[in-house]
């Protein structure tokens, strides 16, 4: 009796690794992410001592205390400024731990790496956005650690305290660039303290971007930055109503989304615009859908009833 060989199979190609949509998305905007901005200014300047920095961030943070970077930050990061917040604390399944913020040396700003889209959308800071640009040649960057895992109220309010308390220590700051969102705010705006609390981060942070369809009478409006706080950006795809309007009712909106912790479901209704006004005989529909304009992202689309466009 023959012997029969059997014919070797191929072997079969490892299954690839599948990846969340988190590993796919801008990290930047990732939800939890990092909060970071960069504090431009003309001329280079000396980070302030570790004790003025101490007292400084008490007044606005609470507690402090001066952690040595770990070796890995110590190799890549040379002289960063590293302090746990004592009062802040981060909580897991397993372990908790105060939450820190970070501050680089300043050093050289590079506005080249700012493209045009994002240049463009710099509305809150137009007129003065070229002559920043061109004129602030040093950065301080500065950013949190471990906050994602804070009450969302929390985390809003303690960057926009830590934030205020970066002016404080570096009072030749020009503007604000955040990288989270591309918004460009003057600093003495902010040094100014008219806006308070969560409204903080909703005007110095979140960014109302605007866009015009080409071909078409059609625009949209959407947000950066509110996924920082796991909560959706919001978007609206539109004709025929002053875009001003609808980015003043995106602002309105995500403010009163983070006061209330995220309190709109998907196909809940909420008041829309006349003429420029709130008006609450006007309810326009509100899905989450996959976010038009890039970055790629859930967002809050409102669909805004005749004024909608896209074909929704």
């Amino acid at each position: 009796m023959g012997l029969f060989k059997k014919k070797k199979q191929p072997e079969r190609a490892p299954e690839p690794e599948k990846k969340s949509p988190l590993d796919e998305m801008d990290s930047s905007i990732r939800p939890g992410g990092v909060f970071m901005v960069q504090l431009l200014m003309k001329e280079q300047c000396e980070t302030p001592s570790l004790e003025q920095m101490t007292q400084v961030l008490e007044r606005h943070i609470g507690r402090v205390e001066a952690a040595p970077p770990s070796d890995d930050l110590a190799a890549n990061m040379k002289d960063i400024a590293l302090f746990a917040a004592l009062d802040h604390i981060a909580k897991f399944s397993n372990s908790e731990g105060p939450v820190q913020v970070s501050v680089m040396p300043c050093d050289t700003f590079h506005p080249e790496k700012i493209d045009e889209m994002k240049r463009s959308q710099m509305w809150d800071c137009l007129p003065d956005r070229d002559r920043i640009l061109s004129e602030c040649k040093y950065c301080v960057f500065a950013n949190d650690i471990l906050t994602g895992a804070l009450d969302p109220l929390e985390r809003a309010n303690f960057d926009m305290d830590f934030l205020e308390a970066l002016l404080e220590l570096f009072p030749t700051c020009e503007a604000v660039y955040s990288l989270n969102t591309g918004k460009l705010v003057l600093a003495d705006v902010i040094r100014s303290r008219t806006v308070t609390g969560l409204d903080r981060f909703i005007r110095y942070i979140v960014n109302a971007r605007f866009f015009n369809i080409e071909n078409s009478g059609d625009h949209i409006v959407d947000t950066l930055g509110m996924s920082l706080l796991y909560i959706e950006d919001l978007q609206y795809h539109f004709h025929s109503m002053d875009p001003n309007w609808v980015v003043m009712h995106a602002y309105n909106i995500a403010a009163y989304i983070l006061e209330n912790r995220r309190p709109i479901q998907d196909g809940d209704t909420i008041d829309g615009v006349t003429d420029g006004q709130i008006d609450q005989s006007l309810q326009w529909k509100c899905h989450f859908e996959d976010a038009i304009v890039l970055p790629g992202r859930p967002v809050l689309d409102i669909h805004m009833g005749s004024y909608a466009a896209g074909g929704r």
